[in-house]
């Protein structure tokens, strides 16, 4: 007790920086271990997730997430989510369940796979050498809803981090990154292969189609580390298989490179696959007050053209952008890439591709919502967007034939824009 009146630790300065992104690593590719995508299911205030994004044939959205949220002292809540939406018919299908008897590692298995009552993700090797390695996904949702999908990732696309090492993938909030107040992870496959099949309503649906896999930690309470949240997949199967991905947080007033006060940091970390292969890497930050001039790597995104949204109050975008650009990683291939998309998303009055704004506090459990303080007044919603667009690539011919020139590659676009505070 007494040794912290008489501390001999020099005391902290004020000015000190007490944001330390990932997006500053110079190190951008960080090729996964095994470990990086085992669950920690760690206490205090750490929520964890693993999503599963998967684009069908026919267009439809397929989205599976496991979230483990630890509260304190609180026994951890842990939810399966799936989201099925249908661009055509418009149609949503929506599930959280509250799993019991969850565990992981299951029997047998390690730490990447684990079950509950409701559902089992198992990881595995594949006997296939063009997707090595494997996921698969069995939930029984409710009477009217099975899934049962094998989620695999190609050789040439390895997971990664920003960031070598067991401690690739770390953003570290406060002023001491060996005693972190908090910490964000983020570790990726950018391009995977699905196949198997949806049970909805008694009817069998073929699920077949590709897209991403992110696992994720934030190691503090959810409205400390974020005002804002964006999240770009892009998903197309020409030329031999392209992916865009990004994710992008920004921080609240409390942390930046000058300490409290000069907060309002962009965390932006993305990837490009062309042809098949993993192209390229990016990581930025924007730091507020200092202009981000066109350099040789980026990984930005935007919101244009903004208005009051009187079912959120908060200032909805019109339409958003997405720059990707850095060296090529592809072995004999010299060289950079660049992609760019543009999605309009319309107005509040008059949407496009909107799926829907979700509620945020009403979807997540209760013990959850009493013991994060959001500004009052607040309620944090998510935008969730998704139309046909098209990518427009420029890099190597030696990747794509005709790249050099810029290519459009046409694909689906499903985009996140979620208001903390």
């Amino acid at each position: 007790m007494f040794s912290s009146f008489f501390s001999t630790a020099p005391p902290v300065d004020p000015k000190a920086q007490n944001l330390f992104p990932v997006s500053e690593n110079s190190d951008l590719l960080g090729e996964l271990e095994a470990k990086d995508l085992e669950w920690t299911c760690a206490g205090g205030f750490v929520t964890e997730t693993q999503i599963f994004y998967q684009f069908l044939q026919d267009g439809t959205m397929l989205m599976c997430q496991v979230i483990h949220s630890s509260i304190g002292l609180w026994y951890p809540t842990i939810q399966f989510t799936c989201k099925i939406y249908n661009p055509t018919t418009k149609e949503t299908t929506w599930r959280s369940v509250n799993v019991t008897n969850f565990t992981t590692a299951p029997p047998g298995l390690d730490k990447r796979s684990s079950k509950a009552d409701q559902f089992s993700i198992t990881y595995k090797p594949s006997s296939d050498d063009s997707h090595p390695e494997m996921y698969t996904i069995r939930a029984n949702l409710s009477d009217d809803l099975q899934i049962s999908l094998d989620v695999s990732r190609p050789s040439a696309v390895p997971g990664f981090k920003i960031g070598k090492g067991p401690k690739g993938g770390y953003s570290y909030f406060g002023s001491d990154q060996q005693k972190p107040d908090g910490y964000v992870i983020h570790r990726f496959w950018p391009r995977t292969k699905a196949s198997g099949h949806i049970i909805h309503n008694g009817r069998a649906i073929v699920a077949e189609g590709h897209g991403m896999l992110v696992h994720a930690i934030q190691g503090m309470r959810p409205n400390l580390i974020a005002s804002r949240w964006n999240f770009a997949n892009f998903q197309s199967d020409a030329y031999g298989g392209v992916s865009a991905i990004q994710m992008e947080f920004t921080t609240l007033d409390t942390h930046g490179r000058h300490g409290p006060g000069s907060g309002g940091a962009a965390v932006n970390i993305g990837s490009l696959v062309l042809g098949g292969k993993l192209a390229a890497v990016t990581a930025e930050t924007r730091w507020p007050g200092e202009e981000q001039p066109v350099k040789a790597v980026m990984s930005r995104a935007h919101h244009l053209n903004p208005i009051h949204d009187p079912d959120t109050s908060y200032m909805q975008p019109t339409a958003v952008e997405f720059r990707w650009a850095g060296s090529s990683l592809l072995q004999g291939v010299d060289g950079s890439v660049d992609a760019f998309v543009h999605l309009d998303v319309g107005s509040p009055s008059s949407p496009k591709g909107l799926i829907e704004k979700v509620d945020v506090l009403a979807e997540i459990p209760y013990v959850i919502k009493t013991m994060v303080n959001y500004v009052a007044g607040t309620k944090p919603y998510i935008y969730q967007w998704q139309d046909n667009v098209k990518l427009v690539v420029h890099g190597p011919d030696a990747i794509i034939p005709g790249l050099s020139k810029g290519l459009d590659v046409e694909g689906v676009l499903y985009t996140e824009a979620s208001f903390i505070s």
